[in-house]
């Protein structure tokens, strides 16, 4: 049998709602045809899924377990898969959405890109202890993250690599470049940072936390401000080594007055690369910023060849994700997993927000 992490449903108005959460008992599934059966360890959450607890996210259900992140161990092949030898006993990563293989532009699945967990578009969700999914999906995970670190990787690695590599483009993002990460704290801003640092970017940050900022440069940020102050572009542009005048690239999750912002923060024909509104769901596009030349790039997640180049160069460079939490009391403890739901809605976490329930014999934990 399979525990799993379900959404109840109560009534409520979207927005309004916080559906509970449920353990619910299911049959261990079998692997078919190329499936690998994968026996869960970790999952981590996202900002979607308080918004699915919230109703505010599009096809929610209450069918399919939650949760688009996750690490395990492959326990069982279907009958078609290549070769069971390679993959049995092998620690694993889930890519997270399925519909894109590797078009730089977007889903080539006429369907859309579908997201793990908690919708009816996928029907997987990684919160639960064991699950089924094409061989295809997975990659084998780095040896050097421990099991929450590997959890905590998928879906905020997709999307900080492709807000950074893909769209701000390899030269905005590479040595001699210089990147600011609006809003640090959250998990991509901080695994794009982990990215641009290891690239040999300079890499600065805002926040409206000190403590935030400190912790970003004990990661490897040149500098950071609060974006409270009083002219904290200025302050931003003095910070900037001698000779650079303004930034290549703004890595941006926040949206609502971001071009104006970016205008006087990038160089002509700079780029912002927006990977979230969570300030406001509408952005302006400025006259000035047509004047300067200005790229504004929108990014989602990524295809499966981003995320196959992702995971490569966190092995080859040895990053680890920033963990906030850990929960290790497992799926049974619902009061706790509210807990770490709750960090997330208040926004109190520095990095993700991780839920163990079970050990693979690669943790380093």
């Amino acid at each position: 049998m399979s525990k799993a992490i379900f959404l109840s449903q109560v009534e409520g108005k979207p927005g309004q709602v916080y559906y509970p959460l449920s353990v619910q008992t299911l049959p261990q599934p079998t692997p078919k045809g190329s499936e690998l059966l994968v026996k869960m360890t970790a999952a981590s959450l996202n900002h979607r899924d308080v918004f699915l607890r919230q109703h505010l996210y599009p096809g929610i259900t209450f069918d399919v377990p939650m949760g688009a992140d996750g690490v395990g161990v492959v326990v069982g092949a279907g009958p078609a898969v290549s070769n069971p030898e390679r993959w049995q006993g092998k620690r694993v990563i889930l890519n997270p959405g399925v519909g894109w293989k590797d078009s730089p532009d977007g889903p080539e699945d006429p369907k859309g890109y579908r997201i793990m967990g908690g919708t009816k578009v996928y029907n997987q969700g990684t919160m639960q202890e064991y699950l089924s999914i094409n061989e295809s999906e997975v990659e084998e995970a780095p040896e050097h993250l421990s099991d929450a670190e590997a959890a905590a990787l998928p879906l905020t690695g997709l999307t900080g690599w492709r807000a950074l590599v893909t769209k701000a483009g390899e030269k905005n993002s590479s040595k001699g470049a210089a990147v600011l990460l609006t809003g640090i704290g959250g998990g991509v801003a901080l695994i794009a940072l982990r990215f641009a640092v290891a690239r040999g970017a300079d890499v600065y940050v805002t926040s409206s936390s000190p403590e935030k900022i400190q912790k970003a440069v004990e990661l490897g940020a040149k500098g950071g401000v609060s974006y409270k102050e009083e002219g904290w572009e200025k302050k931003l542009l003095a910070m900037l080594p001698s000779g650079k005048r303004a930034f290549d690239a703004v890595i941006d999750g926040a949206g609502g007055d971001s071009v104006e912002k970016s205008v006087k923060l990038l160089k002509a024909g700079g780029v912002l690369s927006v990977y979230g509104m969570t300030v406001s769901p509408k952005m302006p596009f400025l006259m000035s910023a047509v004047l300067k030349n200005i790229d504004v790039r929108g990014s989602t997640m990524g295809s499966r060849k981003e995320f196959k180049e992702m995971v490569d160069f966190v092995k080859a460079n040895k990053i680890h994700p920033v963990i906030s939490r850990v929960l290790q009391t497992g799926l049974d403890d619902i009061a706790s997993l509210d807990d770490l739901f709750q960090d997330m809605k208040e926004g109190k976490q520095f990095g993700k927000l991780v839920v163990e329930f079970g050990k693979s014999a690669g943790s380093k934990l």
